[in-house]
């Protein structure tokens, strides 16, 4: 009852006095009330002129506008696997970047070592964005100037694919409609998407052309033909530039040891057969386990064909340069040589000089015999040929990186 009584009498003292019909207000509270429009104008106009003195209040972001002479290019999944290695090359060669990566698969020390290397202003630039978030994707395309995309961002583990496939058409298929509908909204017009020889299942002849029918057997590529068919349906009414990549099996790293591949532990069962390899030999894993002894080849064991990913991150960066306007290049990655899972096994033996234990398994679900391409027209179209076709000398150079990076790249996984 007190404070009911004591707010009413607050109530009444800060009302206008009414006198013969007129308010009346006090000339001192008047006062008060200038003195602090006053003040608040004040102080709001020194923090503009403070501003407006700062250096960086009148300098645009270099990535908010286009350079002539520079080419910005936004590169998905960036900090991943290839991606990163990707994102190095470009560097490398003067493009302006930016990586946008859900951290999901990707490592943050790949993007700060490539901070390390490329210091120097509008050079790098790390958005941490899923791009699942339609919203986000378009407000990424409205404040950047792109004049590309490199589009890597998947999830990419054929095992994990048919133990969760909504997780695939969903990661693969639906981001990639949404990065798509970006760049057909804000007027990007080269597209260099990755994608996969999975797509083509399991031919009935080899080597693999890129006429061979695309029968997918499993999630991962039926989710990456997907995103295939809607980019081509798109470009048929549309004047963009469109590279298809279809990859092999991406060995290697880094020929001077800056990046690697570093997985998530818990993703090792379904991940690279050379992560694998690399993980019995540091005795993560106590063997090397292999998936299918039945296949209907030389020694029973599955045959792949090994790009490495110097080679594959040149591919891209070829494709790039031979992007036209309204047209679309479709080129198989790989070496044109098949090597078996055993042939790979003694590689990888060899290149760490560890006697690997292994154990012959059933075969995995969804995987396939046998796989290698043809690259004539990827030779013959962009003049790109696989140079480090040395299967040993790759894994080599790849266990090279890890016996440095024991803990991958040792760096947090926050933001």
């Amino acid at each position: 009852m007190l404070s009911l009584n004591r707010t009413r009498t607050q109530s009444r003292s800060t009302r206008s006095m009414s006198l013969g019909g007129m308010d009346y207000v006090d000339p001192k509270k008047k006062s008060n009330v200038v003195g602090k429009v006053f003040m608040a104008a004040a102080l709001t106009a020194l923090c503009i002129i403070m501003l407006k003195r700062s250096p960086t209040f009148n300098t645009p972001s270099p990535f908010a506008h286009y350079e002539p002479g520079v080419t910005h290019v936004l590169v998905t999944g960036g900090a991943g696997y290839i991606g990163s290695h990707a994102a190095f090359r470009l560097l490398k060669d003067s493009y302006r970047v930016t990586i946008v990566d859900n951290l999901s698969r990707g490592n943050l020390g790949a993007i700060k070592v490539l901070q390390e290397l490329f210091p120097e202003p509008g050079r790098l630039q790390f958005i941490y964005t899923d791009l699942g978030d339609a919203k986000a994707v378009h407000r990424i395309f409205s404040e950047n100037a792109f004049d590309a995309v490199m589009h890597f961002a998947a999830v990419a583990y054929v095992g994990e694919s048919t133990m969760d496939p909504l997780k695939y058409y969903h990661n693969i298929t639906s981001n990639t409609l949404g990065v798509l509908e970006a760049m057909h909204t804000h007027g990007v017009k080269t597209l260099i998407y990755s994608s996969t020889c999975a797509t083509y299942g399991e031919p009935e002849k080899m080597p693999i052309t890129e006429q061979t029918p695309q029968k997918p057997i499993n999630p991962y590529g039926k989710a990456k033909k997907m995103a295939e068919d809607i980019i081509l349906d798109f470009h048929k009414n549309s004047d963009m530039a469109v590279m298809i990549l279809r990859y092999f099996n991406v060995i290697g790293s880094d020929p001077e040891g800056r990046l690697g591949e570093a997985p998530r532990p818990e993703l090792r069962e379904h991940g690279r057969i050379s992560g694998a390899c690399f993980d019995a030999a540091r005795g993560i894993i106590p063997g090397l386990k292999v998936r299918g002894t039945d296949y209907k080849t030389e020694d029973g064991t599955c045959i792949r064909d090994y790009i490495d990913v110097t080679d594959l991150v040149d591919a891209h960066v070829k494709a790039l340069e031979k992007a036209k306007p309204g047209k679309v290049g479709i080129y198989n990655v790989g070496t044109g040589r098949g090597r078996s899972v055993k042939e790979f096994v003694e590689a990888c033996k060899k290149a760490t000089g560890v006697p690997l234990k292994v154990d012959y398994l059933p075969r995995r679900p969804g995987d396939y015999a046998e796989v290698y391409s043809d690259p004539t027209k990827i030779r013959t179209e962009l003049n790109w040929t696989a140079k480090y076709t040395n299967l040993h000398e790759s894994l080599r150079v790849a266990w090279r990186w890890q016996k440095a990076h024991i803990n991958g790249y040792s760096t947090p996984q926050s933001i």
